[in-house]
């Protein structure tokens, strides 16, 4: 039966890469519209390379720092 749990983690490793990828492309689409209506609201109007490129960066920072572990903040002794 060690086959068939190896099996399962492979699935099921699979499947959540593709949930986490499906999330990040929805996040940009949201970011790219988050930008380009503050910077319609700031009186800016960008070209879209701007726009998609801040919105690349902002996305890819709340990813990265949403991965990254912050245990290391929580072990504050007294």
């Amino acid at each position: 039966m060690a086959i068939l749990d190896s099996f399962g983690a492979l699935v099921s490793s699979i499947v959540a890469a593709l949930v986490m990828l499906v999330f990040a492309i929805l996040s940009f689409f949201v970011t790219v519209f988050i930008v380009d209506v503050g910077a319609s609201l700031a009186g800016y109007s960008p070209s879209g390379d701007f726009v998609v490129l801040s919105a690349a960066l902002l996305s890819t920072g709340a990813i990265v720092a949403g991965a990254t572990p912050m245990s290391s903040l929580g072990d504050a002794q007294a």
